[in-house]
């Protein structure tokens, strides 16, 4: 048990804070931002989601990309996403089906972005023999 959860339970054991109070705060200090995520074969551990584009043997140019996003960016981006007003997100996605994306970005929780990113680990598409693209996890 860590320092700042057993001050908590002190405080509540010594009637100084509500069991409300107590519980606000001890989700406050295990939120995800705050705990360490144990290195796992399931893709929790991930500190990078790194998508590279590699120029093919048919490729007009040699240009390459390297993009590497912090996970914990991605998870925060999903936060906030639930702040997008209702009638905004029926918008939103129909823009995404337009596009040829059927993803319903509303039902995607920071919490599930492990396993997300478990299926597309070591992903690796040819693009036409023109590029190669690469995601995967470090």
């Amino acid at each position: 048990m860590n320092e700042e959860r057993k001050k908590i339970l002190d405080l509540l054991a010594q009637g100084k804070i509500t069991v409300e109070e107590a519980d606000r705060l001890l989700a406050a200090v295990s939120s995800p931002e705050t705990e360490e995520r144990p290195v796992s074969s399931t893709g929790s551990g991930y500190k990078y989601l790194r998508v590279l584009v590699e120029p093919g043997p048919n490729s007009e140019t040699q240009d390459r990309v390297n993009v590497r996003v912090p996970l914990k960016l991605i998870r925060a981006g999903l936060k906030w996403a639930a702040f997008v007003p209702q009638h905004a997100q029926g918008e939103v996605n129909k823009a995404l089906r337009e596009k040829g994306i059927d993803l319903d970005f509303s039902k995607i929780k920071p919490e599930g972005l492990d396993e997300i990113v478990t299926h597309l680990n070591d992903l690796t598409v040819d693009v036409e023999g023109k590029e190669k693209v690469r995601v995967f996890c470090e």
